[in-house]
């Protein structure tokens, strides 16, 4: 692996590449902090995909597109006089030394929980009026519920065990089916997301992020039906001219191939 001295001489090479792109680069020259939003977002997701891909090589690559983007804000903002890349790397620096006083203070610690629960705390301390107030709003659904139950539950608001948790889910879903006979969609919406939210919050207390479960449920149904299409093919048949129990012959053949 590099030394220390050729990371940091790697990064200073990025920023004076970045300086060149912003002088000379028509395209580069055109960005602004809201143009670059959207592809940063994108490139957020093309990294998720590659993590859940354990592609070592890709993660590599898509680290650079996510770093590009950092020092590419930081290049921006330095030009209006606001803060510059030294400005970003020690603000989350003084960050983490503020949040981590198990390391550089005097504070003690047990266990993984503990930091967790003396992180929200330190929040609090420095002004923030919720536990809730970091959770983006843009967030998707289902992160934005694990996130919400992750803070909530570093300051106390939590189940004891997970059979308690599940028990829940379980009255969740009696309440939706109850719904469900009377016919009332409002409500139906309503405790199918209660559902939702009470799956995601056991998905924590047995080790398991929801998010994740749930993209490769995604790519494992995506390769399994991208089989059907083509196998159906190749027997020169028409998916919307099969029946539903042909169909289903070739996707147990699929289970098979993808085992």
């Amino acid at each position: 692996m590099n030394s220390r001295k050729d990371q940091l001489a790697a990064f200073n090479r990025l920023l004076d590449i970045m300086d060149d792109l912003r002088e000379k680069c028509p395209w580069d020259q055109k960005q602004t902090l809201e143009s670059l939003r959207h592809l940063t977002i994108e490139e957020i997701y093309e990294l998720a995909d590659a993590i859940l891909e354990n592609d070592l090589q890709e993660i590599k690559k898509e680290l650079g597109d996510v770093l590009l983007h950092i020092v590419f804000y930081a290049k921006i903002a330095s030009e209006k006089k606001a803060f510059d890349i030294a400005d970003v790397a020690n603000a989350i620096s003084d960050k983490l030394i503020s949040r981590h006083p198990h390391i550089y203070g005097d504070v003690i610690v047990e266990n993984e929980a503990d930091v967790k629960r003396n992180w929200e705390q330190l929040k609090l301390k420095e002004g923030k009026k919720s536990v809730l107030e970091g959770v983006p709003k843009s967030l998707p659904a289902v992160v934005k519920a694990s996130r919400v139950q992750e803070k909530v539950a570093g300051v106390g608001f939590d189940w004891e065990k997970p059979e308690q948790v599940w028990e829940k889910v379980q009255e969740e879903l009696t309440e939706l089916n109850e719904e469900i006979k009377n016919g009332n969609n409002a409500n139906i919406e309503k405790e199918f997301g209660d559902v939702l939210f009470s799956m995601i919050n056991y998905a924590r207390f047995i080790g398991v992020n929801p998010e994740n479960a749930l993209e490769k449920t995604n790519k494992k149904f995506i390769n399994r039906f991208q089989f059907l299409e083509k196998t159906a093919s190749k027997e020169g048949k028409k998916l919307i001219e099969m029946s539903l129990t042909e169909m289903d012959v070739i996707w147990e053949k699929s289970k098979e191939f993808f085992r």
